[in-house]
């Protein structure tokens, strides 16, 4: 990838890595995270942190990846983060920072129970372990369908405590929810301060419309997609990026979610 005289890291995206399966497409089992970090490692590849990625340079872009979590679910803790240290890897986890330490009210349920995230001191813990955490929006919400004023408290709230929390290099990128990014959005971000934004598949390749791969649940080679240069990682490429863009179906049944309470709420209160 790249922009101007600049080269990136290719990047990748996992959501979930084990604990209960899901009716969605986002978990990856613990032993196939694990089989494909090892695979990588023994073939060369390393992980970059935020800062390294930032810099953006030739050498940089030679097997090398930007390794990114989205969510911050607990899991990761115990099932991803051990497995990347013992490799010598890294990560960059995105935190919807409303929901740090509390279980994902923000999603359709796709599991039997709510799943939690990550907590300030597993997130201060493995920070100090040179894993980086940086914003995926306060609540989660797909930016694209906010008005600007909205679109500028989820990004700035959200920045802001990373900062407060972890210092301001926490406040340096965001991955924006859904991959669902325009230029208004990307505008949003730079003047919240954001130096790096990352989308989804489709990205411009700017620094504020990067593109990532998600791995998804049927991604089972050693080699995930989005770090292959076949045909069977073109395919799989476009399989990611036709499942991130039916992800609309959350945002539409959260949405209508909330209308109907928001109405039935209404309701009781006229009749009350």
């Amino acid at each position: 990838m790249a922009v101007g005289t600049l080269s990136y890291p290719q990047v990748l995206c996992y959501h979930r890595i084990g604990g209960p399966l899901e009716l969605g497409v986002t978990r990856v089992g613990r032993s196939v995270f694990a089989r494909q970090m090892t695979a990588l490692a023994r073939a060369g590849w390393r992980t970059v942190t935020l800062d390294e990625f930032a810099a953006a340079t030739p050498h940089a872009a030679r097997r090398t990846f930007l390794l990114s979590f989205d969510d911050g679910y607990a899991h990761l803790a115990e099932h991803a983060y051990p497995v990347l240290a013992d490799l010598g890897f890294t990560a960059t986890t995105f935190l919807i920072t409303d929901y740090v330490g509390k279980t994902n009210t923000w999603d359709v349920r796709y599991t039997w129970n709510r799943l939690w995230h990550l907590g300030w001191t597993d997130i201060e813990q493995w920070r100090a372990r040179g894993f980086d955490f940086a914003s995926h929006g306060a609540t989660h919400r797909r930016l694209t369908w906010l008005d600007d004023g909205t679109v500028a408290s989820e990004l700035t709230r959200s920045r802001e405590l990373l900062i407060a929390r972890l210092g301001p290099e926490a406040g340096r990128a965001v991955a924006y929810p859904f991959g669902a990014v325009d230029e208004r959005v990307a505008r949003a971000a730079s003047a919240a301060g954001y130096e790096l934004g990352f989308g989804g598949v489709k990205g411009n390749e700017t620094a504020l419309q990067l593109s990532r791969v998600p791995v998804y649940f049927w991604d089972l080679g050693d080699v995930p997609f989005g770090l292959r240069d076949d045909a069977l990682g073109k395919l799989g490429t476009l399989a990611a990026h036709a499942a991130n863009r039916c992800a609309v179906g959350t945002s539409v049944m959260k949405r209508l979610g909330g209308l109907a309470v928001e109405r039935f709420g209404l309701s009781n209160r006229q009749t009350a």
